[in-house]
């Protein structure tokens, strides 16, 4: 007989700016469950940035449906995984539950969804994910990053979308230095309109596999060619059969 499924932990309290404490009452008013899991990893609903269409999606297990297809077929046990926009620590969770990965190295750079992420892999006991607040850049220095009313959408962009609500000053790391340190063998790439910037500084050559989210809204077809072009660059190839619409991945033939 299975084991008893253990009841969800809260540690809202040692990751201060992890829970909306009004989210949190009115989900409790409504009889809404503190915790959904998906793709067995379990996400507090009081999360600041868990909107009521993230929590619908979590429950269907539709919340970033491509990237996750992509990920669970690609990421392989033993990977080292480098992820460029951690969000709210959905990705590297679910990586780290379902496709033991030695190590995820998770960099996001909104620092209002530090403690949200650090949270969630606590709570789900997962210690192979290391997060950095960081942005990747050309060299070391300071970039303004533009947060939104919806934060998935937030960017180093400042434009087109006019709903910015805050802006911060963030740390940038060398890109090509701070990766190739890392020697990922899968790099996921959700960076909302960065990736044409971010992805080709990085040697590419010793990856197995890329998954990037692409923005065309943002950076266009020539954008998207520049990132095309990187992964050539690299010698990864577009992979039909693990691509589905914007979510496109590149494998090394052979």
């Amino acid at each position: 007989m299975p084991a008893p499924a253990r009841p969800p932990v809260d540690h809202s309290d040692r990751f201060p700016g992890s829970s909306d404490p009004e989210m949190r009452a009115a989900l409790a008013r409504k009889g809404k469950p503190a915790h959904i899991t998906s793709h067995g990893v379990t996400f507090p609903t009081d999360l600041p940035p868990m909107l009521h269409k993230t929590r619908r999606l979590l429950e269907e297990d539709g919340y970033e449906d491509k990237e996750t297809a992509a990920a669970l077929r690609v990421v392989q046990k033993g990977d080292r995984v480098v992820e460029l926009g951690a969000g709210m620590g959905y990705m590297s969770s679910v990586v780290a539950k379902n496709c033991a990965p030695s190590e995820v190295h998770a960099f996001e750079a909104n620092p209002a969804l530090i403690p949200c992420i650090r949270r969630v892999h606590s709570e789900n006991d997962i210690t192979c994910v290391n997060v950095h607040h960081a942005l990747l850049g050309a060299e070391a220095g300071t970039a303004t990053f533009y947060v939104r009313r919806e934060f998935v959408a937030s960017s180093m962009l400042p434009d087109p979308a006019g709903d910015v609500i805050a802006t911060h000053e963030v740390p940038v790391r060398p890109a090509r230095d701070t990766v190739a340190a890392l020697r990922p063998d899968v790099l996921i790439c959700d960076i909302e309109g960065a990736e044409e910037m971010v992805l080709p500084l990085l040697d590419l050559s010793g990856l197995r596999a890329a998954i990037v989210e692409l923005h065309p809204q943002y950076i266009g077809l020539r954008g998207v060619q520049k990132v095309f072009d990187a992964m050539n660059g690299g010698g990864l190839v577009y992979n039909p059969r693990r691509s589905n619409a914007k979510v496109v991945t590149f494998s090394r033939p052979g």
